[in-house]
Order: structure tokens, then sequence, then C-alpha cells
């Protein structure tokens, strides 16, 4: 389970913010001085920052499931909206898309530092 215990150790999303802009910058270095590669980077941008929100909302989704059952006597509508919410459910989906597009865009980046 050292996945779920990393999840709780990402630093806040303002440091995490200011971690990206600075790590794409860094990549921005490496890459050929081109149109297209500045393009790759405000996507690869956009999505570790969307991928970010989307695992920050699930967290947080489980620290509400974990809150409630600690709580004195969790109530039966409780747990039931904790069930339902299916918004934790489609954030994990859109999290697969956004891992996927990531994939896509560091094999970019790969491709263009090789070839300059």
């Amino acid at each position: 389970m050292a996945t779920a215990h990393a999840l709780t150790e990402l630093p806040p999303l303002s440091r995490t913010v200011d971690a990206i802009k600075e790590s794409v910058d860094r990549l921005e270095r490496f890459l050929p001085k081109r149109e297209d590669s500045e393009v790759l980077l405000d996507f690869l941008e956009d999505d570790l920052r969307e991928g970010l929100d989307a695992i920050g909302e699930v967290e947080a989704h489980f620290t509400d499931i974990l809150d409630t059952l600690r709580s004195e006597r969790p109530t039966p509508i409780r747990l039931i909206e904790l069930a339902d919410d299916f918004r934790v459910l489609n954030r994990l989906e859109y999290l697969m898309v956004v891992v996927a597009q990531l994939r896509k865009r560091l094999s970019q980046a790969a491709a263009k530092i090789k070839n300059g």
C-alpha cells in the first residue's frame, strides 16, 4: 500500500502548483525551441494540475469516509451518501484519462529531447 501512503504525503496544492511550474520550466530547457514544444509544455502543465486536483478530490472522499467511520455514531443516511457519491468515480475515470495523456506527452517530450 505504498501508493495510498504516498498520496497522503502530497504537499499542499499551492506548493505543488509551484513545483509543477518549476518542473515544466526545467523540462523546457531540454526541448528544442519550437512552437510545438511550447504547446506540449502547456498541455503537460495542465495535465499535471488537473491530475493532482483529481487526486486531491479522491483523497478528500476517503478522508470523509474515515471521518464518518470514526465519528461517535455514523448515521445510516451519511453512510449511504458516502456510498452513493458518484463524483469520486467520475474523478477516478477522469484521472485515468489524464494519466494516459501524461504518458503520451512524456513520450513526446522524450522523443524531442532525443531527436533535438
